[in-house]
């Protein structure tokens, strides 16, 4: 986890100017397209990493390839061309994942059309692995923020698709959602009850293998 080799931190770098960015405007714009004015009064509709950099985020990123960015401020009840305000929010959460894929395919393809040839042989390994967690670290935020709980974009997607009973009882737990994460990350793996690990693993793959097929 605390691998701090320097093309792996090269990579785990990219992510933070590119990848966090990427992700938390995309969440803005797709908001903004869905006529919310709140991302742009907040000034959030840029692609300046500090604007959407978290600090502790971007720490544990850099140090262990797994943070977060700033939370995308948005409204789901002013996205007026939206069909209803949950299906607003659910395509606004879904951006940001989605850029993060966008990403990851770039550098894929940029693997698979001979870029590693391009280096000097002496760097090819390095280069390898900086491509390798590059793709990675795009992957395992799609893979982690495309689960369902709150507060992260899957529970936000599933939220905009469920029956009504359902999704209001996702919206219930966004009060207590910094709590149930903190749970789920790190008191219930000290248990050996690691549900984030199981439900990430599956998606983690089967994106891989899309991306290198």
């Amino acid at each position: 986890m605390f691998n701090l080799q320097p093309n792996i931190l090269l990579a785990r770098l990219i992510v933070v100017l590119l990848g966090i960015p990427i992700h938390e405007w995309a969440h803005c714009y797709a908001a903004h397209l869905l006529g919310d004015p709140t991302p742009q009064e907040q000034g959030r509709l840029t692609l300046n990493p500090m604007t959407h950099l978290d600090p502790l985020g971007t720490l544990l990123i850099l140090t262990t390839g797994f943070g977060w960015g700033k939370a995308a401020l948005v409204n789901p009840h002013r996205m007026y061309k939206a069909p209803s305000p949950r299906i607003g929010m659910a395509l606004t959460a879904l951006a940001g994942p989605f850029s993060n894929f966008l990403q990851a395919v770039v550098l894929a393809a940029a693997v698979k059309l001979g870029v590693l040839q391009l280096v000097p042989a002496s760097l090819t390994a390095a280069a390898g692995t900086f491509f390798f967690y590059a793709i990675a670290i795009n992957i395992g935020l799609i893979a982690f923020n495309m689960l369902p709980f709150p507060p992260l974009d899957g529970s936000r997607v599933l939220a905009g698709i469920a029956p009504p009973p359902l999704a209001d009882f996702l919206e219930s737990l966004e009060p207590i959602a910094p709590l149930l994460l903190l749970v789920l990350l790190f008191l219930l793996p000290r248990m050996g009850i690691d549900v984030i690990g199981w439900l990430i693993t599956p998606i983690y793959t089967f994106l891989y293998r899309i991306l290198f097929w």
